[in-house]
């Protein structure tokens, strides 16, 4: 079965809740973004992500380097799914060599360098496999990949349904019109182990009825909107229209858009909130015309080391070739390059951008929604401010 779970019956206990796993499907079939190779047993497979939409190609990783490979080329991509992705890493290489803890590690920690969600999952591996004899590192690396990745889709459908109500609310108070909402970037099934961060409960708002519409920001200079968002949305069914990314604000002033929701890829402790590049336009234009502007994240993202995410925030600058070249589909149905800029012009390529957390109406989180704030996230997370 394409879906994995250390759960019995397709469901995973934490606490007195019961969760779901695997709503999300490629062609009818339930698929986590992550999962051990069939043939195996102990080799994973992910999504190529940098094929998508136009193809569907599951890649088989053997090894830490592949692993970091596939982080930095964004072949896997999400901050809560490079966690789990890297976690795994973690365990291939203790099946290859148990002694090579601290040094696999470090290198997996260095492929990417704003997402803390990564430094989390390999904080949580190091826990379990130092004090553990070389011996049973492989099966206990294996075990703690494993709960990483469940807890992360029963987290996103907690997200889900502490999102949904401000979906329903809206849909309340304009009957028989459709629910608009805006996103940036992809946060979606494929950027988490399942359901996904800000699109969860747009997707348990459809699954319910409710008229929802998806204003899909293009997000250059990779077009994870146009291409990954627009593609999960379209094989679940949800409405949605693709959008250039400076279109929002114009949409937002003309009455369009009733919220805003986007991913993270790292919370500080004060409430400001890392995201894709141009995240922080769009909440600008959100406060400009009065449209809530939510966050959703799991707890995994959440970085109380850090307060001040404009200055605190290590923002990974990429290749300046994502910017003068995109790759698209020509009319032979060929997946082709081609270059957009002017020849010999440079070009900057900052990742992610920090809305501070004025800008930002409230946090969706696995624990319910609060206020984006110290204070707030203090009492949400006590434990995180007790470490």
């Amino acid at each position: 079965m394409p879906c994995q779970s250390q759960a019995r019956n397709g469901l995973f206990r934490r606490g007195a809740i019961r969760f779901r796993t695997c709503p999300m499907k490629i062609n009818g079939i339930p698929y986590r973004s992550i999962r051990l190779d069939e043939a195996d047993g102990w080799s994973i497979r992910i999504l190529d992500q940098t094929r998508l939409p136009w193809q569907v190609e599951w890649l088989r990783l053997t090894d830490e380097d592949q692993v970091a490979h596939a982080i930095r080329s964004m072949q896997v991509r999400g901050a809560p799914l490079i966690g789990a992705v890297a976690a795994y890493g973690m365990a291939l290489a203790m099946r290859r060599d148990p002694a090579a803890l601290e040094p696999v590690a470090a290198m997996l920690g260095e492929t990417r360098p704003t997402a803390i969600n990564l430094r989390w999952a390999l904080e949580k591996m190091l826990a379990v496999l130092r004090p553990v004899p070389a011996a049973v590192r492989e099966a206990a690396a294996y075990a703690e990949a494993a709960a990483i990745c469940d807890d992360d889709a029963a987290t996103c459908e907690a997200i889900g349904r502490h999102g949904l109500p401000l979906l329903q609310d809206i849909a309340a108070r304009k009957p028989g019109q459709r629910v608009n909402i805006l996103t940036h970037c992809n946060a979606g099934w494929i950027a988490t182990v399942d359901w996904g961060t800000a699109l969860a409960p747009i997707y348990m708002a459809h699954d319910a009825g409710i008229p929802v519409h998806v204003w899909v920001d293009e997000t250059r200079p990779r077009n994870q909107g146009a291409a990954l968002t627009a593609w999960e949305l379209g094989a679940h069914g949800v409405p949605h229209t693709v959008i250039a990314d400076n279109a929002g604000g114009h949409l937002m002033q003309h009455g369009e858009v009733d919220i805003v929701i986007v991913g993270t890829d790292r919370v500080t402790r004060r409430g400001d909130v890392a995201n894709k590049i141009g995240t922080y336009l769009k909440a600008l234009a959100a406060q400009d015309n009065g449209v809530p502007f939510w966050v959703a994240l799991p707890h995994s993202t959440l970085d109380m080391r850090v307060a001040d995410g404009v200055r605190d925030i290590p923002i990974e600058e990429r290749a300046a070739e994502e910017v003068t070249d995109i790759t698209g589909q020509d009319a032979e149905g060929r997946i082709t390059r081609i270059r957009v800029a002017a020849a010999g012009s440079p070009a900057a390529n900052p990742a992610f951008d920090v809305t501070p957390a004025r800008l930002v109406t409230g946090l969706i989180t696995e624990r319910g929604r609060v206020a984006a704030s110290e204070a707030a996230l203090a009492a949400l997370y006590p434990e995180k401010i007790a470490r």
